[in-house]
């Protein structure tokens, strides 16, 4: 409606869900500025909208947003109604003073009930109902309503006089702000830089990236400032703000919401003062921290002015000790726990060590959600086990056995998403033979005006290679049509199987095969090489392996030439004589060519032939 996004079908939709644990699990875990032009009566609006998650868990997003607003909006499901977190974010806004608009969302959902909602909230938080709004985010139903809202009944960001001084001193969530700063900021006048950091991220090309509010005066690029905890000169690279991707903009005003990037190149630099862990993961002492959340910018010229109140520390409740899986990666974890922290300050870090597990560090969160997410996002964004994705595909080159032990992390495989045509009568057939290749079923639907239906299932992208094609038109006597198209990778329980002649494997006949069909598939393929390997002078095993474990096996019994055949009468001993011979020389044969069986090439292909002999 603002024209900041693009309307229409297909891209992403999660715009303000950067990370990727947000996108896969349907949740906001961090705070993300938009600042959005609107037009209203003829006049245009610069409106900063901060959206912050609801899960309690990341209650800390919720309290350093509301420091750099004015007023929120509050979204009840109208559905569901009040949640725990709803009246947990209502009282802290409320304990700022903020303007609260409640927005009853979901009202076209079949089972929504707005009226007893709408009830709800003027029961639990007093608020009149004929200042609700009822609106539909999904369609935009009454959204329109919510941005006139915005513009009548949010005071605008107080920039001058005694207005920004109360909203200052409301800041801190009800912390007393120190006796007499006020008076003082009145004599320093209303031009001086007072930015307030609310959040600070790391960007490895740019260095630390702070997102501020300009409380008084202005900021451009080129500027020398300081973060008033550190009283380090930095000059500004570049400034912007957010719409909603980074805009680099001329000035940020007093009153905007955007990014600041200076001279700031190491992450420690933006660590908390008050954090000794870092204090002891720094080796040299003597450097100052600078740029944490809750800090005031200022300009470097600027002195003795008094800072804004920084932001109450959140109490951890959940905590869990962290450790390399090889000791010697811990400085790397660190390192990748530092950068994420920085991004996220309700998370405590203190260094542990443990006897078993080595050097690691005791992390302490909010909530298990929190935890959970946290962990997601040291794995997602900052490679914390160090890990590598190689895509194989020579069987040889698979490993032949992995667990935590082997520092394989997750094995996956191709799959697709597959289309099924039939007639309706075959449907049954359709669905076991896809269930036999391991299918999962994404659609099921008939076609109107016809006997035909629509199967659409995952697939992994080894079953259908082969014998899938044959088989489905096979089962469907002809009629079903199937088509594919590539839907990426997913996790698989996948082992190589290896196919062994007394011992030795045969790579080319080496098989990359989920778990479940390893063992059928092994007897069957040792059947088919006892059918097709010419017989030895001496006993070939045929055996079928994963890892070290023997799943088949089939013996290839010794050809055996008659050596007494030339012998007419005599004595039994030299008979025995002669078989005795042949017995040793079989054992040296077997010692010294047990391993260099010719396998003809007749007999790969015979064996990679369905018809092949069992």
């Amino acid at each position: 409606m603002t024209g900041t996004i693009t309307k229409g079908p297909g891209g992403n939709h999660q715009v303000l869900d950067k990370l990727n644990v947000e996108r896969e699990r349907g949740i906001t875990v961090k705070a993300q500025t938009v600042s959005m032009l609107h037009t209203h009566k003829g006049e245009e609006y610069l409106i900063n909208l901060i959206d912050t998650p609801g899960h309690v868990d990341f209650s800390y997003e919720v309290s350093r947003s509301l420091g750099a607003c004015e007023g929120c909006l509050l979204l009840v499901d109208a559905s569901q109604g009040l949640q725990a977190q709803s009246l947990a974010v209502f009282r802290a806004a409320s304990s700022q003073n903020l303007a609260i608009i409640p927005c009853l969302n979901k009202i076209d959902l079949p089972h929504a009930s707005p009226e007893a909602i709408s009830k709800q909230i003027e029961e639990a938080l007093h608020i009149p109902p004929e200042e609700h709004l009822y609106i539909s985010a999904k369609s935009g139903l009454g959204v329109e309503k919510v941005l006139d809202a915005v513009i009548e009944q949010l005071p605008p960001p107080a920039t001058t006089g005694d207005g920004w001084r109360d909203r200052v001193a409301r800041l801190s969530a009800g912390q007393a702000v120190r006796e007499g700063a006020v008076e003082r900021w009145a004599k320093e006048g209303d031009n001086i830089l007072r930015a307030l950091i609310v959040d600070t991220s790391y960007d490895r090309f740019r260095g630390v990236v702070s997102l501020i509010r300009v409380f008084t005066g202005s900021l451009k690029k080129g500027d020398k400032i300081t973060p008033m905890a550190s009283g380090k000169r930095y000059e500004v690279l570049d400034v912007g703000i957010f719409h909603p991707e980074e805009t680099t903009t001329d000035v940020l005003l007093a009153g905007q919401v955007g990014f600041v990037v200076c001279n700031m190149k190491d992450f420690e630099e933006g660590m908390h003062t008050n954090h000794n862990f870092w204090r002891a993961c720094l080796t040299n002492l003597d450097i100052r921290i600078a740029a944490h959340v809750g800090d005031t910018i200022t300009n470097a010229t600027t002195t003795n002015i008094e800072p804004l109140p920084g932001f109450k520390p959140m109490q951890s409740m959940v905590f869990a000790g962290v450790f390399p899986l090889d000791p010697q990666d811990f400085q790397k974890l660190e390192e990748a726990i530092g950068r994420l922290t920085l991004n996220d300050r309700s998370v405590t870090v203190q260094r542990e060590s443990s006897a078993a597990l080595g050097q690691g560090c005791r992390l302490g969160f909010l909530g298990t959600l929190h935890m959970s997410v946290l962990m997601q996002r040291l794995n997602d964004e900052y490679g914390a086990d160090d890990g590598t994705s190689d895509i194989i595909s020579n069987p040889y080159i698979f490993p032949d056995s992995h667990d935590k032990t082997s520092r394989i992390a997750q094995v996956e495989e191709p799959i697709v998403h597959a289309t099924i045509m039939v007639p309706q009568t075959f449907i049954g057939e359709m669905m076991e033979l896809c269930n036999e290749h391991r299918g999962i079923e994404l659609e099921y639907k008939f076609v109107e005006s016809t006997d035909r239906a629509v199967l659409r299932y995952q697939l992994p992208l080894s079953e259908i290679a082969t014998e899938f094609f044959s088989s489905l038109k096979s089962r469907s006597k002809g009629y079903a049509s199937f088509d594919y198209e590539d839907a990426g990778y997913a996790p698989s329980d996948l082992v190589k199987l290896n196919l062994m002649l007394n011992g030795k494997p045969i790579d080319a006949l080496a098989m990359i095969i989920h778990r479940s069909k390893a063992v059928t598939v092994g007897r069957e393929w040792t059947k088919k090489l006892r059918g097709v390997i010419p017989r030895q002078l001496f006993e070939v095993a045929i055996q079928a392996q994963v890892g070290n474990k023997v799943i088949a096996r089939e013996n290839l019994s010794a050809m055996r030439k008659d050596v007494t055949a030339g012998l007419y009468g005599g004595h039994y001993e030299r008979k025995m004589k002669h078989l005795e011979k042949q017995k040793r020389g079989k054992a040296k044969l077997k010692s010294l060519g047990a391993g260099n069986i010719h396998v003809p090439q007749t007999a790969f292909f015979e064996v990679l032939s369905n018809k092949a002999s069992k």
